[in-house]
Parts: structure tokens; sequence; C-alpha cells
């Protein structure tokens, strides 16, 4: 509708003229808004009556076409308060073809030769032009929507939302249960008795009288919707009457059918690649017009882009699945039950799936045990590949017993070397963090990785907070540590992003959810996902949480010795006397020969203080320590040979065995196993 505008004077002979020549239907109108003249040729304008014109109003004229503004413009266009131009009414005039009918209508005012005021409607059929351009923006509508989601019921609700109330009253599509889980499908049609399942339904129609998604069915055999599946092809059902044969065959569906006064559906199957992978069905029970053979060319145009869409939903879940199941191979199943830590640990996968979040409890030497969590940058197959193989490394780097800043930059040079190796870039974050059950004392490093949280045993907040250094992979190195000292009975809390990045404030809420020592750790797990997570996140996320305390000083005996061959035997009477204390004297030979190996390795070719510890925990450890920082080699010794069989000795006597190296000078330790241990 323009501004309004004065009309100009026509004379008679243009009017005349205009009607002679006009390829359009004209009709003029008076004050009172009834037809006083028209051009009897009215070509392109079917439908309308072309008998009795005169003498009737517009609204008469245009019986059928329902547009309630059509008298008021009329009346503004005759008192020169607006001009219509190219606006369209579209209906179902009586008489008219058996589809709907699109005008065009445009409306002045003009004074013939003078006189009085009458008005002209210019009224054009635009049916065809306008039926196209509603497929064509269906279809630019539909690209837009369909397809920017890798879930299949987001993909199917996108197609809902894009047809329904433009080219349907209501809408199903159902999917092969197969293809909704990400399975691989074997391709071809659908036998009737295979499961689908409903991904999405919607309706003009009250949302509180649909039917319910997610539900799982079959489509009887033989009707329109089995029979689409079956040989890949669409169905249209122009005109459903309740005589349909077909309906017999489903009573439910069909009094469903019947109760919403569905009149006529399409049924478009969902085909890629000559797999069918589900059906689309589209009713009419609101709109009068019947499906016709375009609107099946549409909804098949509407089809395809979905199925493609869907199709590649199921390739992402498939590989989604499988990712997700290779990171949880590589996980550990449930932490190892120790004397010195109590853990509980939980693994959430994220919707993108195959995410590279690990964590481990790795028991050390001299009872101690290390806790790591990480996260490698990414999702999928690769990343939790990553994830294995850097999880494989920091476990073979920790049973070294390197320092927690040392492990970081070993285990930099391995991301480094994995980027090289596969050519696509790794970084990950990481935290590792020692306690020691005879200090007490928790030491971490952090590469790039939140701090851990940490409570006492009354609930209290701790300092622990190692500086986050370099992500892993970058080549960086320059890691640093942290020491702190904690009571019996302390927590602590090690996480990755995936369990705080949706809530606000989530440490404070972690410090709170874990400040009560009286619940068990599996329960204060469960309590920090309810707090912090509101839902499935995109990535996964690790929770450990482990609760420590020190060895009593009765499982602990220690013993500082002169460097002097003679010491020897002192150190094996120790040892012995020890064992008898703890009720192991079954273990006296093996343990006598293993100390005396030990502590004559220290004194030939250790520097002062030489130092005997035992430990009785799970098993039994013999460590002896020296100023020297030379690492021993184990070697075969021949037949002739008078030395260098000590190692060797020990490594046949004891259950494990190793070497780890302080600040100054080393510990070479050994276990022997306990029964019930």
């Amino acid at each position: 509708m323009s501004a309004p505008h004065d009309s100009e004077d026509l004379s008679a002979r243009v009017l005349e003229a205009l009607f002679a020549q006009a390829p359009m239907g004209l009709y003029v109108f008076d004050e009172q808004l009834r037809v006083v003249r028209y051009n009897t040729a009215r070509r392109g304008v079917p439908g309308l009556p072309g008998d009795a014109v005169l003498g009737r109003r517009l609204d008469e004229v245009a019986e059928g076409f329902h547009d309630p503004e059509l008298l008021p413009l009329a009346r503004q266009v005759l008192t020169g308060e607006a001009r219509v131009r190219d606006r369209l009414i579209r209906g179902r005039p009586p008489g008219g073809p058996d589809r709907e009918t699109v005008l065009s209508v445009s409306a002045f005012r003009v004074r013939p030769g003078g006189g009085h005021v009458l008005g002209v409607a210019v009224v054009e059929d635009v049916s065809a032009r306008q039926h196209t351009a509603d497929r064509l923006d269906i279809l630019h509508r539909a690209h837009q929507a369909i397809g920017t989601s890798l879930d299949v019921r987001d993909t199917a609700d996108a197609l809902a939302g894009v047809v329904v109330d433009r080219f349907a009253d209501a809408v199903s599509v159902d999917v092969l249960d197969e293809a909704v889980r990400g399975a691989a499908l074997s391709g071809g049609p659908v036998d009737a008795d295979v499961p689908l399942r409903r991904v999405a339904f919607r309706s003009v129609n009250d949302p509180a009288r649909q039917a319910p998604s997610d539900t799982l069915a079959t489509f009887p055999f033989p009707t329109p919707f089995s029979r689409s599946l079956q040989d890949a092809s669409p169905r249209l059902v122009t005109h459903l009457t309740p005589d349909e044969p077909w309906l017999a065959t489903d009573p439910e569906r069909a009094r469903r059918l019947t109760d919403a006064g569905v009149h006529s559906l399409l049924i478009t199957p969902l085909v890629v690649r000559r797999t069918v992978l589900g059906v689309v069905c589209f009713y009419r029970h609101r709109d009068p017009r019947p499906y016709d053979e375009d609107d099946l060319s549409l909804a098949e145009q509407l089809a395809q882009r979905t199925a493609l869409s869907i199709d590649n939903a199921r390739s992402y879940a498939r590989e989604r699945t499988i990712a997700t199941g290779l990171q949880r191979h590589l996980l550990p199943r449930t932490p190892p039950r120790l004397t010195v830590v109590d853990t509980a640990a939980l693994h959430l996968p994220g919707t993108m799936g195959g995410g590279g979040d690990w964590y481990d409890v790795i028991p050390l030497s001299g009872s101690r045990v290390a806790l790591t969590v990480g996260d490698v940058t990414g999702s999928g197959i690769e990343v939790a590949a990553a994830m294995g193989q850097l999880r494989t490394a920091l476990t073979t780097l920790a049973v070294r017993d390197p320092a927690p800043e040392e492990l970081l930059s070993c285990l930099d040079e391995t991301t480094v070397s994995l980027t090289r190796d596969t050519g696509e870039p790794v970084t990950a974050s990481c935290l590792y963090a020692v306690f020691d059950p005879v200090t007490r004392a928790c030491t971490a490093a952090s590469a790039g990785h939140a701090p851990p949280v940490v409570l006492g045993p009354l609930g209290e907040p701790l300092a622990l907070e190692p500086p986050a250094g370099p992500l892993l992979g970058t080549g960086r190195g320059g890691y640093e540590a942290v020491r702190a000292e904690l009571p019996d009975g302390s927590l602590l809390a090690l996480y990755t992003n995936g369990l705080v990045r949706a809530a606000a404030g989530a440490r404070q809420t972690l410090l709170r959810v874990l400040s009560h020592p009286d619940r068990p750790l599996s329960r204060l797990a469960d309590d920090a996902v309810y707090a912090l997570l509101p839902g499935q996140g995109e990535d996964d996320a690790v929770l450990l949480l482990a609760c420590t305390r020190g060895l009593p000083e009765d499982r602990l005996a220690e013993w500082t010795l002169p460097k002097d061959a003679a010491v020897v035997g002192t150190a094996r009477r120790l040892a012995r006397h020890q064992l008898a204390d703890w009720g192991l004297e079954d273990l006296a030979f093996t343990t006598e020969l293993l100390v005396s190996e030990l502590v004559t390795n220290a004194i030939r070719y250790g520097s002062p203080p030489i130092r005997l510890r035992m430990i009785r925990d799970r098993s039994l450890i013999c460590e002896v320590s020296d100023g020297s920082s030379t690492a021993p080699h184990l070697r075969n010794a021949r037949a002739i040979d008078e030395g260098g069989r000590g190692l060797s000795l020990v490594a046949r006597l004891a259950a494990r065995w190793g070497t780890r190296f302080g600040r100054r000078g080393k510990t070479i330790w050994c276990e022997q196993t306990l029964d019930g241990g």
C-alpha cells in the first residue's frame, strides 16, 4: 500500500481503450463499492463470476477469497487515502480450478471526464508464479535450517519447523533406530518388521495434543508407509477417504488420521546412496488444498536434503560412538586399592564424543602414589588415540619416579613427537601430583591445567596451586612444582574443564560440595556432578577424588649406616629383628639376601650418607639410599666373573625393584608380595 495520492482525471476515451486492450480483469466500482463496469475478456482471472457481476459488491465478486481488509482498502482508495498495488489474495472460488488461486490486486481511483469519483480494481491471476515462489521460499528456508546440526533429532525438527504452517499442517519423521544410534546400515530398502524411531512430530494444533516423539514402532504391511520404505518411492494420497483399503491394515493409525481430519498426505522415503534411512509424512487437515504432483516434487526435494543431513548425523554418531568406546577402553576401569589413599573417579562422556580427558592413580615406590588428570585438545577418534598414547607414556615415565616437573618436561617432548608422527598438532593439559605417606607431603606440577581443590580433614580449604606451565606439545617446558603437607583425612579433587565450564563460580561450588568429610567419596563425586552439570555438555569431564592418610609409625623402620663393608651383617640383623616385630619371619631369608645386596652395592659404588628403610604396606618394601647419583646397571655376569650378580639377584628375588633419584643421591628399592596384600 503506497502513500496517499490524488488521482488524475481520466477521459472516457482512454478508459474505453483500457478496457478493450487490458489483458487482465478490470472492475470499476462506485462509492457503495458495487461493480458498475467490468471488461468481459477478464483473461487470466479464472474462478471469478462472469455473469451478473454488475451491481454486486466487491466482496461478493471475490467470493471464496478471504481478505478481511478488502472493503476497508477499497473505501480508502475512493477517498484518496491510499492506492493498492500488487496485493495478493488467496482462495478457492466456486467454479474455479481444484487448487488454490492467487490473485494480484491493484486499485486506484479515477474521475472520467471530471465526473464522479470511481475506483478501478486491476486483477491478475498469479497462481503459478506465486506457487513457484512459495516453493522456492520453502526450499530456501530448508537449505538454511536443515543440516546445521550433527544430531538426527535436531535435523528432523528443523525440517518440521520449515514445512509446518507453510506446506503441511502436520509432519512426522521416522528414522531407523540403528541410524539414530549411529550403527552401520546394511543398505537397500526397509522390511516391514524393522523398527523405526519417531524423531520429530509437529502440528499446527496445540502442542499438548501432539503425539509423543522418540517412540519406537513399525509400519504394518501393506500400507503406503511400508510400501514407500520397501521400494524407496514416494506415495501421494490426494484425497484420503474412510474406505481406503489400506486403512483396515493399520486401524490405530487410521483412527488417528480420521480424528485429526486428515484429508490429504504425502509419504516420502529418506534415501541416501540407495539406502533407506526412514520416512517423512506430510499431512493436511486444516488447509483445504489437496496435495498434487507439484507438492510431491517439493516433498521429495525436502526429503533428499533431510536424508543427507541425517546420514551425516548418523556417520558422526557412529564415529562418536567408536571414539567414546575407544576412550573408555583406554581409561582405567577402577582405581587400584591402596593403603595410603582412598580414591573415587568418574568419567562423563560429552555429546561431541571421544574426548581426550583421562585420569590415573599410579602406585609408586615407597608406598607413594601419583594422581593425575589431563585433557587432549579436541574430540574424535584421533584425539582418543592420542590420549591413550599420552596416558601410556605418562604411566611409563611415572614408574621411573622422576619429580613431577621433570615428568611433565619428558611428557611434553613425547607430545611433540606425536605431532611429528601424525602431522596433526597435538596439545594437552595435565596435572601431576605425588603423595608421600611417610612425610605426608604432596608435590604437584601443572602443564596448563587447573589446580586441584584441596580440603583438610574438617573440610577447610588448603593451598596447593602449582603455576600453570605451557601446554604439553608446545615444546617449551619450564614446569614448576609446589609442595604442601596434608594432614590425614585430607581430600584432593583433580578435574578437567568439562566439569566446571558450565557453572559460574564452579571452583567455589566444588569446594562447598566437597566440604563434607563424613560422606563417602562416591557420593561426593555424584554431588559434584549434580551441582556443576545441569545437563550433558559437549566436552567430556573427569573428576578424581583422593582421601589421603600417612603410614603409621609402627609400619616404618629406618637406619643410617656407615660406609663400611662390616656393616652389611648389621643391616641383615636389623632387618631380621624388624620382620620378627611385624610377624613376617617367613620372609627373613629372602629379605636378608636383598638387604645384603642393596647395602653392599651402596657401600661399593655409592657415597654417604647410607640409609636403610623398611616399610610394611600391602607389600614389604626395602630401600637403600646413598648420596651418589650414579645409576646402577643390571648386567648378566659370566661364569668366570667374581661380581656383577647383586642386582640380578635382587631382580629375581623381588616382585618389583627400581631406582629413583632425589635432589641429592638415589634410592634403590625392592618389593616383596605379602599374603593377603
